[in-house]
């Protein structure tokens, strides 16, 4: 299969226009994954343009590439979203980068009341920034012609009025319903799948997004860690989706 790389400057371009790739794009082509002259590629906007096409020249700060082929691919028909609670170490961030290959449309950090790991003003953007290039790094692996987008960290009371016009799910091992249950439907509204960290989501937290409309699901007679819920959960929305 083709390397795969992503460039802005993708977005306008069709057969027989050149493409430069620079900065650390063409760091990462010419000496990370040394492509060659001739060489056949893919770029991206990760808003849905895919080109195809060979590279033309190759120098450690810039890789230009002919296009030959176009195709604009269609965003889902219906999103779905990960609402990955922040976590110690480096789970939440194994967790949007299993994510994003598995195809999820966004990532959203909560800072759940349980979280070891706190994101404060200072830290709150460099965060965000952080798990964005976790993003795109792993969609480029993934070769994802759309790439989700990560927003900015919220609140539970920010998440309580998402359920409100979402389907959420709140992923819960104590929680009477399957997840293979719910997850085929015919609801057009995003698909909300929410995680929480180490310590579980506090018992508040649960009954106020169950006020709000969310609805409490379990993957299992196992507990599962904060970074592979929300992976395992994508896997089966995918297959009840029809996108797998």
């Amino acid at each position: 299969m083709a390397l795969h790389f992503v460039d802005e400057a993708a977005a306008g371009a069709t057969p027989g226009d050149r493409v430069t790739l620079t900065g650390a794009e063409a760091h990462h082509a010419a000496a990370v994954r040394r492509v060659r002259v001739g060489e056949g590629v893919t770029l991206g906007d990760g808003r849905g343009t895919w080109l195809s096409g060979v590279c033309a020249s190759v120098a450690p700060r810039e890789v230009v590439v002919e296009v030959t082929e176009r195709e604009v691919v269609p965003p889902p028909a219906r999103r779905v979203v990960l609402v990955q609670a922040l976590a110690k170490g480096d789970r939440d961030e194994l967790a949007v980068q299993a994510a994003t290959e598995l195809g999820v449309d966004e990532v959203i950090p909560w800072q759940a009341a349980r979280s070891v790991s706190r994101w404060d003003a200072a830290k709150a953007e460099k965060g965000r920034a952080r798990w964005a290039t976790i993003a795109r790094e792993a969609g480029k692996q993934a070769h994802r012609a759309w790439l989700p987008d990560v927003a900015p960290v919220v609140t539970t009371r920010q998440l309580t009025q998402m359920a409100e016009t979402a389907q959420m799910l709140v992923l819960e091992p104590t929680a009477s319903v399957a997840l293979t249950a719910l997850a085929a439907t015919d609801d057009a509204r995003d698909l909300v799948l929410v995680v929480g960290p180490e310590g579980g989501i506090a018992p508040e937290e649960l009954q106020a997004l169950d006020a709000a409309g969310a609805v409490q699901v379990r993957l299992g007679a196992t507990v599962l860690r904060t970074s592979t819920a929300g992976p395992a959960a994508l896997a089966l929305v995918n297959a009840s989706l029809g996108r797998w």
